[in-house]
């Protein structure tokens, strides 16, 4: 069986609770009823200015979790939520297999008492998400293959759950569409979501995007971002789908390897270079996109590219350039930079800036007791702002970075030069909601540029 790969690190022991950040990201009081933003996050609640939910990190009040989602990342997740705040405790835990919910267990295992999912609140199943939605929690963690995320999220504000949801967002216009909604309908009753694009969350990234945007360096003129790496979990000739085990069920343990579960390599991995892109250009939509891409080593059942080449053309003849390679024994790479009138900002791992002459000018030095664990950063202000009242909400942004994605996805499989304007006409459903295990889900076509393609859509007997 598939056990996703995930990068961790350790968790940094000295947290703060109400950090610069959080001053920044929140201008005005938003206080409210400490059980009216944890269970209900009404609409009526955020017209008033009363005392906030939980006055302070070691307050006794829980905040009961869930996670949805248990792989890699998921579990990595959990991790940081429980580590985020000392009465966070592990309420509920949902996936599709069994192995997701044990991985969950053995994270929660780790904070002793605070593992409160007993047998009843584990759920196991493509609905398991219903059964963590109805447990009783305050926050969900939506980490499943990204085909669920615009469902799952529908699901967590419709119940007045807050959220903490996993890049990317969605796979195809319709679910981004979905995701703005359900975003609109958050703000409206209160309810928070916070994105998982870990590098907005980097203390040194946030130093540099300050350079960028503070116009020091002047006037961006051209970004370029790779990620070049190998293979995420690929899918080998000789496995084979077992006896008795419908197509949805194998392409769900599989799910790096099928575009509709993924979203393909460029959305589900490279986004983080997509969304410094947007970054870099304030999320400012850009006017098309031109790519390439294709599969010059992949043979196997799946039908993901394995790489990529966009190029993003914004106003004011600014071109990002974004390549993303997914192969073995290949040079690595995982850089961004942005290149400006007066010097080059540098980032993500090494963070710093050139000067015209190319000499370096600033980098970024890590201060005392700083937690510079992104991960751990995101989760920090996540839960010191619900605990502050304060109901922070990224769905609009995180869709439109996750749209940025899949704007370049499509001009790479079709290639169109597409603008920003059309592709959010689309209405490509790769997918329903209503999928089961059992179900008859032939692999769509690989996309051939310059040529129709047709998805395939489940059907039960």
């Amino acid at each position: 069986m598939f056990k996703p790969l995930f990068f961790r690190r350790k968790i940094g022991q000295k947290q703060r609770a109400y950090n610069e950040t959080i001053k920044q990201l929140f201008s005005k009081t938003m206080d409210q009823n400490r059980r009216t933003i944890l269970k209900t996050g009404s609409a009526a609640g955020l017209a008033a200015s009363i005392p906030g939910i939980i006055k302070a990190q070691n307050s006794p009040d829980q905040i009961k979790i869930g996670v949805i989602g248990c792989g890699g990342r998921g579990s990595g997740a959990l991790g940081q939520a429980m580590s985020a705040d000392p009465n966070v405790v592990l309420w509920a835990i949902g996936d599709a297999f069994e192995g997701g919910v044990k991985n969950a267990l053995g994270v929660g295992g780790r904070f002793n008492e605070r593992m409160q999912a007993t047998k009843e609140r584990q759920f196991i199943g493509l609905d398991a998400y219903k059964g963590v939605m109805s447990s009783g929690v305050d926050v969900v963690l939506l980490c499943t293959p990204p085909h669920f995320r615009p469902q799952h999220l529908r699901a967590a504000v419709e119940a007045g759950i807050h959220a903490f949801v996993e890049k990317p967002m969605a796979i195809d216009m319709p679910g981004i569409k979905s995701v703005i909604e359900s975003a609109q309908m958050a703000k409206k009753k209160g309810t928070a979501i916070q994105h998982g694009y870990c590098w907005r969350y980097s203390p040194a990234n946030r130093e540099l995007f300050k350079q960028i945007h503070s116009g020091d360096l002047g006037r961006v003129v051209s970004i370029y971002g790779t990620y070049l790496a190998s293979p995420v979990a690929p899918l080998s000739n000789a496995t084979k789908k077992p006896e008795g085990m419908g197509d949805v069920e194998f392409q769900t343990r599989y799910w790096q390897n099928f575009e509709w579960l993924n979203g393909s390599p460029l959305v589900e991995q490279c986004i983080h270079i997509v969304d410094k892109v947007a970054w870099t250009m304030n999320d400012e939509a850009p006017i098309a996109a031109i790519a390439n891409g294709g599969r010059a080593h992949r043979e196997d059942q799946s039908n993901v590219f394995d790489h990529y080449d966009v190029t993003y053309e914004y106003a004011g003849g600014v071109y990002a350039h974004v390549k993303q390679r997914q192969m073995m024994n290949t040079h690595g790479e995982n850089i961004h930079r942005v290149i400006c009138e007066n010097g080059t900002a540098v980032g993500p791992w090494n963070v710093f800036t050139l000067d015209k002459e190319g000499k370096k000018n600033w980098r970024f030095r890590k201060e005392k007791d700083q937690e510079n664990n992104m991960y751990q950063v995101c989760h920090n202000e996540f839960f010191a702002a619900l605990r502050a009242g304060k109901i922070v909400n990224t769905g609009e942004q995180m869709a439109k970075s996750t749209a940025l994605g899949l704007l370049g996805r499509e001009a790479a499989h079709t290639g169109k030069r597409i603008t920003w304007e059309d592709y959010w006409k689309s209405e490509e459903d790769q997918a329903p909601d209503d999928i089961k295990f059992t179900d008859s889900f032939p692999v769509a076509p690989i996309p051939q540029p310059g040529r129709e393609r047709k998805q395939t859509k489940p059907s039960r007997a």
